[in-house]
Parts: C-alpha cells; sequence; structure tokens
C-alpha cells in the first residue's frame, strides 16, 4: 500500500477479478500509456508501467527503488527474493535496471497470480520465477545464502501478517541471504507509530546495521505512513541512500545509528508468541 505522485483512473476504465485476498482491480493511469494500479479492496498495492518498468510511481516503492540501486554498484546482477508480489513491480524493477538478475516472487494469492500474469505479463526473457506460497513457508525453501536481497512487502487487507513481524521470521531471512546480504522491508504505521518501533527493534537482534527511511511527518508520528526498513549484518550505504532519499519528488529522511536507537526508545523485540498484524491503515488514507 502507498501513495502515488498521480492519481489512477477512474474505476470505469479498472479491470476487476475476485482473488484470493478481495476484490481486485487494474486502473488505467490516464497518463501513462501502457501503465495500471493494482487495488486491493480499494488499498492501492503497486504501479506498473509496461513500457518503462524502471518508472516506480508509489512513494514506498520509489524508496525500495534507491534500496535496490545502492545496496551493490550499478548494473550488478542480483538474487532477490520478493516476499508479497503484487503486481511485480519490484521484481520488473529490478531486471529492467540490473539485467541478468536470478529473482524468486512468494505470493499467496494464486488468483492474484493469474490476473497479473495474464494482464501484466512479465518480460520472458527476465529471471524472475513466481511462487505461489505463504510468505514465511516460500521464504523456507531458498537455499541457506542464495539471496543478496530479500524484500518483504506483504499485506493482508493492508494489514502485515503477525507471522511476518518476529524474530522468528527474521531467522529464516538472516538464514538465506548470503554474508553481505541486505533485507528490506516496507513497513505501514501511524501514530504512536509502535509497530515501526518494535520492527526496528526486532531487526536488532538480527542485524548489526540498521536504517529508516520515511517522510519526516511519519517518523514525527503525525500521519499514518509507509516506512522502508534496511538492514545487513555489513556497513549501510547510509550516505548514498540518503542523498538519493532526500533528492526523491517524495522527499523522505533517512535514520540510523543513535538517531535511529533513540527513536526506537526502547521498545521490546516481537516475537512469534508476541506478534501482532501491523496496524489498519484509517480509512482516510486511501480518500
Amino acid at each position: 500500500m502507498g501513495r502515488r505522485k498521480r492519481a489512477g483512473g477512474g474505476h470505469g476504465d479498472a479491470v476487476v477479478e475476485v482473488v484470493d485476498g478481495g476484490t481486485a482491480e487494474l486502473v488505467v493511469d490516464p497518463e501513462r500509456a501502457r501503465a495500471w494500479t493494482l487495488l486491493i479492496d480499494g488499498a492501492p498495492q503497486s504501479h506498473v508501467d509496461l513500457d518503462d518498468p524502471a518508472y516506480l510511481s508509489f512513494e514506498y516503492q520509489r524508496r525500495l527503488g534507491h534500496v535496490i540501486d545502492v545496496v551493490a554498484p550499478p548494473g550488478r546482477p542480483l538474487r532477490v527474493v520478493h516476499l508479497g508480489g503484487g503486481a511485480f513491480t519490484l521484481a520488473r524493477y529490478v531486471a529492467a535496471t540490473r539485467p541478468r538478475s536470478t529473482q524468486q516472487v512468494v505470493e499467496r494469492d494464486e488468483a492474484l497470480v493469474r490476473m497479473v500474469r495474464t494482464r501484466l505479463p512479465l518480460d520472458p526473457a527476465a529471471r524472475i520465477r513466481v511462487r505461489t506460497a505463504d510468505a514465511r513457508a516460500g521464504l523456507a525453501k531458498v537455499a541457506d545464502g542464495w539471496a543478496d536481497l530479500v524484500i518483504a512487502d506483504v499485506f493482508s487487507g493492508a494489514r502485515t501478517p503477525a507471522h511476518l513481524t518476529s524474530g522468528e521470521f527474521l531467522a529464516e531471512v538472516t538464514r538465506a541471504l548470503r554474508p553481505g546480504g541486505h533485507y528490506a522491508a516496507n513497513l505501514a504505521d501511524g501514530p504512536p507509530l509502535a509497530h515501526v518501533r518494535a520492527q526496528v527493534a526486532t531487526a536488532a537482534t538480527a542485524f548489526a546495521h540498521l536504517a529508516l527511511a520515511a517522510d519526516p511527518t511519519v517518523l514525527r508520528g503525525r500521519r499514518f505512513g509507509n516506512a522502508v526498513l534496511l538492514a545487513s549484518d555489513t556497513e549501510l550505504p547510509v550516505a548514498e541512500l540518503t542523498r538519493r532519499i532526500a533528492g526523491d519528488p517524495f522527499a523522505g529522511r533517512v535514520e540510523h545509528g543513535r538517531a535511529l536507537a533513540d527513536f526506537t526508545g526502547g521498545a521490546a523485540p516481537v516475537s512469534d508468541a508476541s506478534a501482532k498484524d501491523s496496524p489498519a491503515p484509517p480509512a482516510e488514507v486511501f480518500r
């Protein structure tokens, strides 16, 4: 879920299908010839431009795009696991910006996968494998140390399921990552940011280095929104990430080090036993 730079087309331009997770709509973007926005039960999930897969429209996807750009030298192929498929926006982005990358997408909604494959087909030359499975179950099938980057962007009813927020889940992430690999997660929260703070605290138990990118108003707890968490066992490219995030049309801020520890404010890490779904967004978020 996330904000776009431009509004999508009217619902009269939509392809509507019932999928496992609700009602899926593909709405034409009136400003781009072969571009579509995917909504699930009215909540915006993805935007895809078939003519320009390197174009990212949603605020949080642009920030994840910056993460993809800085975790390795430009153009270097990556092995990427995407937890949550949507319209495969970020997998298409990696394929376009880092040719010869090998990617695995895990998406539990089989009907949604069929809809997207049919209406927004993937480039057959792209090395993208789509597995229909629960995100955590699919991650468990990734070979030890296979991934350069794991991206978690999983929402069910606009909320991240509890079992994808715990330290036990992150143990599976670290198992799948190669040494020096990176984990990125799209987090959605609002005041008082208890979920985001707990997710940062949980990630700190699994990774030595963390950074959090978001709109300053979100970080200050003034509105509901998305924050992108980046974590690794190696030093993060914080300076370059900060430059890109600050210069984006959706200008944001990157917290790390002592400032991020202060932001976390002693929040307790999450375990499977204590995990909860992320908070539901207020209705006005999608108006």
